[in-house]
């Protein structure tokens, strides 16, 4: 097997991580797969004052199999998430902490957040007002910086080389997995833990966004129903929660250990819109240049990729321009296409969904099947793709997918994934 790739060493996807309102990887893939939404109403927070009061919450959640209980009230529950679906992926890839011990410098971390765990810094600011100023929470502000999560997984792990946090809004989940490629291509890291985290589920985020008109609030009796990207009916995205995390390697390094591949990462690129804080450039040229240099990056054609991983939010802007934009980038061969959104069963996890997304697709190449879209029940004529509604479809010969994520400010990342 060649172990380099136009030049430079190929990185391979050897272990998969995910805490999501569907649970783990195992539950998250077949829940996927059976077209079975994680969106509920909302238990672990109070939401009488809220007027949306559904979301893809993470329930149930235990950090105590991998972290002290004295260091969990310290961390925030982006962190949480962060190293326990480190820890999981750590354990899907065969590997030890002592196995990254050995390995040293030559194992990164690289772990997006937009907001890393803000409610540490809305709780404690709230305690020290409330208080007179007078008992101030020395970590407070310090872990809720967005670059905590990457530290958790680092120094609970023992990775000792490169450590970077994108902060790119939606797109950080994808742009991390692909900015830890290039580490191993570059030399610089053998392995790379590597993915993206989200846990804002706080009342205020909620408001806010709803006070944005982005938030689908006429669900909160029928919450499975709400997230319904391309479906000419749907008014908004559903927020949530969650965390996806890859162990990336070089092929050399993964077949030395005797690893199992999920798949290859062929390429990634990142593009900036330029137009506005919060809406959509309606052209969709930030998402064109970014699907068209992940493709030139992975050495592709257009008419090579089988099936996208929509950003597909659900809202009416995103789904039409999304839709625009993959038709300008692949032509008449985006009625070939099939793309569907993960969105409809867990909602939007901001920076988590990337990486969620990107866990989907490995598998998708491993058991050549794909998961569907959910609530697609009224087609819109603005989006007439083949969204893989409703049902799970199964696609022999599936070797090349790509998958997109756009957020905030304008950040736009694809990344292409392939069988190996």
């Amino acid at each position: 097997m060649e172990l380099l790739r136009n030049g430079r060493p190929r990185v391979v996807i050897t272990g998969l991580g995910a805490v999501t309102a569907l649970g783990p990887v195992k539950a998250l893939w077949e829940s996927l797969k059976a077209g079975r939404s994680g969106i509920r109403r909302i238990e672990t927070i109070p939401i009488d004052h809220v007027p949306v009061k559904i979301a893809g919450e993470v329930r149930e959640f235990d950090a105590s199999e991998y972290i002290d209980r004295k260091e969990i009230r310290r961390m925030g529950r982006a962190s949480q998430f962060a190293v326990v679906a480190s820890r999981a992926a750590l354990d899907d890839a065969g590997l030890t902490i002592e196995d990254i011990e050995a390995e040293g410098e030559r194992v990164g971390v690289v772990i997006g957040s937009s907001l890393g765990a803000h409610e540490m810094a809305e709780q404690s600011t709230f305690k020290y007002k409330t208080s007179g100023y007078l008992k101030p929470n020395p970590l407070g502000l310090i872990n809720s910086l967005p670059n905590m999560p990457a530290h958790y997984v680092s120094r609970f792990l023992r990775a000792l080389g490169p450590l970077n946090a994108p902060s790119t809004a939606c797109a950080a989940g994808t742009q991390s997995i692909g900015e830890a490629s290039e580490l191993i291509k570059n030399g610089r890291a053998d392995m790379v833990l590597t993915g993206g985290v989200e846990s804002v589920l706080q009342d205020y985020a909620i408001a806010g966004f709803d006070a944005m008109n982005a938030l689908a609030n006429e669900y909160n009796d029928n919450p499975e129903a709400a997230s319904r990207p391309f479906d000419a009916n749907r008014s908004g995205f559903v927020f949530s929660e969650g965390c996806g995390v890859v162990v990336v390697e070089s092929l050399a390094h993964a077949l030395k250990r005797g690893a199992r591949i999920y798949a290859e990462v062929l390429g990634h690129a990142s593009a900036s819109d330029a137009f506005h804080i919060a809406a959509l450039d309606p052209d969709g040229g930030g998402a064109m240049r970014s699907m068209r240099w992940a493709l030139e990056d992975a050495h592709l054609n257009p008419e090579d990729i089988q099936y996208i991983n929509a950003h597909g939010t659900s809202t009416k802007a995103n789904d039409v321009m999304e839709t625009l934009a993959i038709k300008r980038v692949f032509g008449e061969h985006a009625y070939n296409l099939a793309v569907s959104s993960t969105k409809s069963m867990l909602g939007h996890a901001l920076a988590g969904s990337g990486a969620i997304e990107v866990i989907a697709c490995a598998l998708s190449l491993i058991e050549q099947v794909l998961h569907p879209t959910i609530n697609y029940e009224t087609p819109d004529p603005e989006c007439d793709l083949d969204y893989v509604p409703n049902v799970a479809r199964e696609v022999k010969g599936l070797k090349y997918i790509l998958s997109n994520s756009f957020g905030l400010g304008g950040q736009n990342a694809s990344i292409v994934l392939g069988a190996i």
